[in-house]
């Protein structure tokens, strides 16, 4: 009987009829279920990682909402004060300098400074990291996204910006690993990635020259760090994630959920 054409129980792409093993990943058509049962890959297929991710954002957001609020800040309705910012791990030369906290090189992915900042960065992580997921994987994503956003705040701090927040460092992290997957995947597919990528950084670059106050230096930080871990990492198609991949990732949200716990309770404290 002739086999018919099925999504991959891997990356979820379709394996054509005349096709024995996927041509994106290189899974057998036949591969059994509970290979993919695992907190990478479960039935969301890397989904709640970025579900998890935009909800801290949200919840850290409405935090720093009520701290400014509690404390009588200078934030307006919807805007957190800088005091409420700079407890929360604000990063810069400022923070770090003259009070030590490299911690915030962390926290400050995690902070916005307003509403609109927070829905543009959001729906900007939704678009890229889902697909980030399906090319690296949830676990290499997740990693990528942590240590992305941190380069990207180091190379700001190393330029002498003072005081900067946001998820944009983090986010164009993941852009500059489709970047790198794109380029070395090549073909069709690849291209086409490299592509559309690269009008994301052209509007990144546009938006920074236009409007005031965006962070530059931790934008091409962060694609710089995306295209560097993306490399170092790897990709579906060269290897599949393994534990080691799962270990590096559950340190990272360890250390992001310590980070954001001790500043929390700290500027609690603090108020």
């Amino acid at each position: 009987m002739t086999q018919r054409a099925i999504l991959c129980p891997r990356c979820r792409r379709l394996i054509g009829s005349d096709e024995a093993v996927c041509s994106w990943c290189g899974t057998t058509r036949s591969a059994p279920w509970w290979q993919f049962m695992n907190w990478t890959r479960g039935a969301l297929h890397g989904d709640w990682v970025v579900k998890a991710l935009i909800t801290v954002n949200i919840l850290y957001f409405a935090y720093s909402l009520v701290l400014s609020a509690g404390a009588g800040g200078s934030g307006s309705f919807l805007s957190p004060g800088q005091t409420s910012l700079f407890l929360l791990g604000a990063t810069g030369t400022y923070p770090i300098d003259h009070f030590g906290r490299y911690w915030t090189l962390i926290s400050a992915n995690y902070l916005h400074a307003g509403i609109l900042h927070i829905i543009f960065n959001l729906m900007a992580l939704k678009q890229i990291a889902p697909w980030t997921s399906s090319e690296y994987g949830a676990s290499r994503m997740f990693t990528i996204y942590t240590l992305g956003g941190v380069f990207g705040y180091l190379v700001s701090y190393l330029a002498g910006v003072p005081f900067s927040i946001g998820a944009s460092a983090a986010v164009c992290s993941l852009i500059g690993a489709l970047l790198y997957y794109g380029k070395s995947r090549g073909g069709a597919y690849g291209s086409s990635v490299y592509r559309e990528v690269s009008g994301w950084v052209v509007s990144l670059f546009v938006f920074g020259l236009i409007f005031p106050g965006i962070n530059n230096w931790g934008h091409g930080g962060g694609i710089i760090g995306g295209i560097i871990f993306g490399a170092i990492m790897g990709y579906n198609e060269r290897r599949r994630e393994n534990y080691f991949d799962q270990a590096l990732a559950l340190l990272f949200a360890l250390a992001t959920v310590s980070v954001l716990g001790w500043a929390v309770a700290s500027a609690f404290i603090s108020r």
